[in-house]
């Protein structure tokens, strides 16, 4: 169900409102150009500054634009376990197919702390992707840990953003090989699916979801010689979106295509002309613009 490429998406807005019949038109768009699977309300889709009802708003609109074309995983996370199983909860009642629930931020919760989070998180009766990312919650799920919680038959996958490709074939031993792992960065997508993983969660999606889905389709087809030519052309691009956050290189980029506005939320702010010099050309070299 969940494998290739899945776009993290952006949340367009307008005059500091949700921008919905914008968000309606990026999910045909993605559909259209290949990607394998939706991801709203992550991070990249500046869950943070959502409230509640915009972050259901953007679940709800991303599930029933899809149309059931291509799978949603909805971002459910927090670090707050009863907000969670609100989120999660959510997410289900809106028709997702799976929730991507992050692992506790700040508060730095023992393993045993996050076996219980994610315990209570998969009760809900949603398919549970788990997001391990260590460089910004400051707590890493050990794959000991994740193997235990794969026991349970409702989670079923991990976004790995540790960057470390030996975590791979760790989690392989620990949580089997059927469980799904996808990777959380996209400068080492190749790596990771030629380590067994199935696809990516993608910031560079967003702007790029035709050869991103090329990438991740020549993976699965086991031809990582093309993987990796597509990965060239699409290098630079990982490198510029992330010189800021990526959420703001993602917008400016998908705003460059002429598809929304590059408008986010505060505490973030707009490129810098540098930035937007070296987000051009980048996207020049994946041949995106001219």
């Amino acid at each position: 169900m969940i494998k290739g490429s899945m776009p993290a998406l952006i949340t367009p807005f307008a005059n500091g409102q949700l921008d919905l019949d914008t968000l309606k038109k990026l999910v045909h768009w993605h559909i259209e150009q290949g990607s394998h699977g939706l991801v709203p309300v992550g991070t990249t889709g500046e869950s943070p500054t959502l409230s509640h009802s915009e972050h259901d708003q953007v679940v709800e609109t991303v599930v029933e634009a899809a149309g059931g074309r291509v799978p949603v995983v909805a971002g459910a996370g927090s670090n707050n376990t009863v907000e969670t199983v609100r989120l999660v909860k959510a997410a289900k009642a809106a028709g997702a197919d799976a929730a991507l629930v992050v692992t506790p931020y700040y508060n730095k919760p023992t393993q045993d702390g996050l076996k219980a989070h994610f315990l209570a998180a998969a009760d809900c009766g949603l398919p549970i992707v788990i997001y391990n990312i260590p460089g910004r919650s400051v707590v890493d799920m050990s794959p000991a840990t994740m193997g235990e919680l794969a026991q349970h038959e409702m989670i079923i996958g991990v976004k790995d953003a540790t960057g470390d490709l030996a975590r791979v074939p760790a989690q392989r031993l620990t949580c089997g090989r059927d469980f799904i792992q996808v990777s959380g960065e996209d400068g080492t997508a190749h790596g990771f699916n030629a380590q067994g993983g199935v696809g990516m969660i993608s910031v560079t999606a967003n702007v790029a979801p035709a050869l991103c889905a090329e990438m991740q389709n020549a993976c699965l087809a086991g031809d990582y010689a093309k993987a990796l030519e597509v990965q060239d052309r699409l290098m630079p691009l990982h490198h510029a979106i992330f010189t800021e956050p990526g959420l703001v290189g993602a917008k400016y980029g998908v705003a460059k295509l002429g598809l929304c506005s590059d408008e986010v939320r505060l505490p973030l702010v707009g490129l810098t002309d540098g930035t937007k010099a070296k987000m051009d050309a980048a996207m020049r070299h994946a041949g995106l613009i001219n």
